[in-house]
């Protein structure tokens, strides 16, 4: 019998950078079910996002569902954006519902505000620039990786308001597999060619902690008087580009870490 006050919180693409940081830190207050595309060297539920039916059956007996899974990169083609991230993030909301679960909290992106950050310049993750977008900034998706994380917070929507799913949406920021914002390798994708110290500022204003990141999608799940929400998810760093008002004000979302002012 799960202990009181525990619920049984279903994980797409727990086997990534955000989803294995989700499971363990998670696992010491719910119970979580692993959902992976592919066996895995911890327990987990086998099952393609792209096929609706064992979804169904995955999400059985869940009261929230986090879903990560998507192809995630910013250069990633069509087929596989279609497949996972329009597809497969419809199929999740659908299981879902299906299978009587009460609330999904799903992984968007800041890079939904890609273009306007692109046009603002390098200037604006220095320290004195004090420019900060939040929810109600007009949407400039910066690639099709990003469009389909609209989709996404649209379909999230219509699911709330038809159906009654309990849904938050968070744009996340960057979660670093060695969670250190100093990490020579940290911050590449678009910024790959430029030197360690030219792409730190990007990487010290859009940090999320491991610690942050867990407590921030545990907020989520607990946040059961919420019926649709979406807020931007970064440790409180010294340099804000996106606001945290909205998860403080919603969540009680209050991170601890913070990336350093310098690169060295």
């Amino acid at each position: 019998m799960m202990e009181p006050g525990r619920m049984r919180i279903a994980i797409t693409g727990a086997e990534g950078v955000v989803g294995t940081v989700l499971r363990r830190r998670l696992a010491a207050h719910h119970t979580v079910v692993a959902l992976t595309r592919e066996p895995q060297a911890f327990p987990s539920v086998v099952a393609n996002i792209a096929e609706l039916l064992p979804l169904v059956e995955a999400f059985r007996g869940a009261e929230t569902v986090i879903h990560l899974a998507a192809a995630a990169r910013l250069d990633a083609e069509w087929p596989d954006i279609l497949e996972s991230n329009i597809v497969g993030t419809r199929n999740v909301f659908e299981a879902a519902r299906l299978a009587g679960v009460s609330a999904i909290v799903f992984a968007s992106s800041g890079h939904v505000l890609g273009l306007i950050e692109e046009a603002a310049g390098p200037e604006l993750y220095e320290l004195h620039d004090s420019r900060v977008f939040d929810e109600t900034t007009p949407l400039a998706p910066d690639s099709l990786y990003a469009a389909s994380k609209i989709f996404g917070e649209a379909l999230g929507r219509h699911y709330a308001e038809s159906y009654g799913l309990r849904v938050v949406c968070v744009r996340l920021g960057m979660v670093l597999p060695e969670d250190n914002p100093r990490t020579e390798g940290a911050g590449r994708g678009r910024t790959a060619s430029l030197p360690f110290a030219e792409r730190f500022p990007r990487i010290r204003a859009k940090w999320l902690s491991h610690r942050d990141c867990g407590e921030l999608f545990l907020r989520c799940v607990e946040a059961t008087t919420l019926r649709y929400a979406i807020v931007f998810g970064t440790s409180n760093n010294p340099r804000q580009i996106w606001s945290l008002d909205s998860a403080r004000r919603l969540l009680n979302y209050v991170p601890q870490d913070a990336a350093p002012a310098a690169s060295t």
